[in-house]
């Protein structure tokens, strides 16, 4: 058994772990989307891991229909990713989603396709030298990294002002971005590595592809401690926070008693 199957097995294990957790701490009543990425996540690595295996051994699937299912594959895994960030933004504002008009989520959905599309032009400059990918495959490469940059970005924003959010590190929504901000900074810094090497004939381009996936196993083995502790109450905002907000999104205030 290789390391590659080792790190397959372990990983499967911790998903298998991350989505029971979450379903026992019905962690779904705050962040539905995430939960069903989690699943997502699981069925993919349990198909891929098969039609790799189909691959190499030349039964049923060629190199073509292995491609044209990851780019399936790959679309529709960044559009998850995608809405698991609106979800954990609107996760963050819980204390006064109920003073906020219904049409919030998607402001904050289009407030979100804005930071991407200024990271866009930032994020394709990490092509591996010599990949001889075709535009669509770029393409789709391009939409990925844009993906994990807007996840550090938002990672970096819940935690740096998370006192003027109200939420702590055994929040929810602050465990789920940073597990999701960890891996994100560790696959950027490996995209960076590979952009400076070539595919073929170098023994280390594999190598760092196993440590970003044992960067994912951290990220897993994190969800699993944090989904273990107790979540605390959810902090509301402070009163000048709050009518911020509530000025920005143009909420309604408290009612005052008749």
């Amino acid at each position: 058994m290789g390391p590659d199957t080792i790190l397959w097995l372990i990983g499967l294990a911790a998903e298998i772990v991350v989505v029971a957790l979450s379903l026992r701490g019905k962690l779904y009543r705050i962040t539905p989307v995430f939960c069903s990425y989690l699943i997502w996540c699981l069925l993919n690595d349990i198909l891929f891991y098969f039609l790799s295996r189909s691959l190499a051994q030349g039964h049923i699937l060629d190199s073509h229909k292995y491609f044209q299912i990851y780019i399936i594959e790959t679309l529709l895994d960044s559009v998850f990713q995608f809405a698991v960030l609106v979800e954990l933004g609107w996760a963050v504002l819980r204390p006064i989603r109920g003073s906020l008009p219904r049409h919030s989520i998607l402001i904050l959905a289009v407030l979100f396709s804005v930071a991407a599309a200024i990271v866009w032009p930032f994020s394709g400059y990490m092509v591996p030298a010599g990949a001889n990918l075709q535009k669509s495959g770029i393409l789709f490469f391009h939409m990925q990294q844009t993906v994990v940059v807007l996840r550090v970005i938002i990672f970096v924003a819940m935690a740096g002002f998370s006192q003027l959010l109200s939420i702590g590190w055994r929040d929810r929504e602050l465990q789920i971005a940073t597990g999701l901000g960890f891996y994100s900074m560790c696959t950027l810094a490996i995209w960076v590595a590979h952009s400076h090497q070539t595919v073929a004939g170098n023994s280390h381009y594999h190598l760092l592809d196993q440590i970003g996936v044992a960067a994912y196993l951290c990220s897993m083995f994190y969800w699993i401690f944090s989904f273990l502790q107790q979540e605390e109450k959810r902090q509301e905002f402070t009163p000048e926070m709050r009518n911020f907000l509530l000025a920005v999104t143009g909420g309604r205030g408290p009612r005052r008693p008749a």
